[in-house]
């Protein structure tokens, strides 16, 4: 991890926190989710520098070193799209793979199809490719206490996480998002009160992890990480035929919650995200979880590592 060199690079308007390691004209860009940062991605990078890929991760705008934006409100994922691709001319990059997961996923699914040219592959983790707009999530049919419902309540998730420290806030999240069910709170509940504080942390995620997150948050807050994504998940433009013509694959874990959100197993299993991603393939790890790049890295790395190699050429 020292290896790891961090810079500030100017991208539109903003300067954002780049993380990078190894060197060549490969390159994997890494798009992070939410409650991670770039650190989320240590065990990929040195992977893929160790294959001879330059790999690089940011703090996307908003979160842990990158600076906020002026009118954070009026952000949608679209900004983090024109970011990754304004990032790549900064450094001089014409063509990149990238990775992505949670709604990193949802990101790099857009510069596919949107700029398909800056593209050499994509792979995600748990999140499939879905038609962009107002459906993406579907909230309907969960019961009112659903995570994501509640943190899209404008200052909802402010109050209930302003209750705790950042390292509870964050170790909290990280303990929920690790279960294999939906995290939904009762009527007299938020969200923060489903984790029992007697709780251990995931034996894959130490408290030094936790402390490396938490001062990245501790300097960024969360007023972005709820505009971005939870609060314009349904804001998105429209895009005329929006196929990921690049390949692509997508790596699920079995014990990952978000199987469970209405439709997503029986979408990504029958093979419908095809229509929308023609050239992808999918791998599953059994016991893995929303962060099973976390929990298995030496799994996830052998699937990306192979991948990267199949369409290096």
């Amino acid at each position: 991890m020292e290896k790891i060199q961090h810079t500030n690079v100017q991208v539109r308007e903003l300067k954002l926190h780049v993380a990078e390691i190894g060197s060549g004209p490969k390159v994997v860009l890494f798009f992070h989710g939410f409650p991670e940062i770039w650190y989320t991605w240590r065990h990929q990078m040195v992977a893929a520098a160790n294959k001879g890929y330059r790999a690089i991760a940011f703090d996307h705008r908003g979160y842990g070193l990158s600076e906020q934006p002026a009118e954070p409100e009026k952000a949608t994922l679209l900004d983090l799209v024109d970011d990754a691709v304004a990032l790549l001319d900064s450094l001089g990059i014409n063509k990149a793979f990238i990775v992505g997961k949670d709604f990193g996923a949802l990101s790099a699914y857009r510069v596919g199809v949107l700029h398909p040219e800056r593209v050499s592959a994509i792979i995600t983790l748990g999140t499939p490719f879905i038609q962009p707009g107002p459906s993406v999530v579907q909230n309907h049919p969960l019961p009112e206490g659903f995570y994501i419902s509640r943190w899209q309540e404008q200052g909802r998730a402010e109050a209930d996480f302003g209750r705790f420290d950042v390292k509870t806030v964050i170790r909290n999240i990280y303990i929920l998002f690790s279960k294999s069910e939906i995290p939904i709170a009762a009527a007299d509940q938020e969200i923060m009160d489903l984790i029992d504080p007697a709780t251990p942390l995931p034996p894959w995620f130490s408290e030094e992890d936790l402390s490396v997150y938490a001062s990245l948050y501790e300097k960024s807050g969360f007023c972005f990480a709820l505009q971005v994504p939870y609060r314009k998940l349904k804001v998105d433009r429209s895009l005329i035929d929006p196929k990921v013509s690049a390949p692509s694959l997508l790596i699920v874990g079995e014990k990952d919650y978000s199987l469970k959100m209405p439709g997503v197993n029986n979408y990504i299993r029958t093979g419908a995200m095809k229509h929308l991603v023609p050239d992808l393939d999918v791998k599953f790890i059994e016991e893995g979880t929303h962060f099973m790049h976390e929990q298995f890295p030496e799994q996830v790395n052998q699937l990306i590592i192979a991948f990267l190699g199949k369409h290096g050429a």
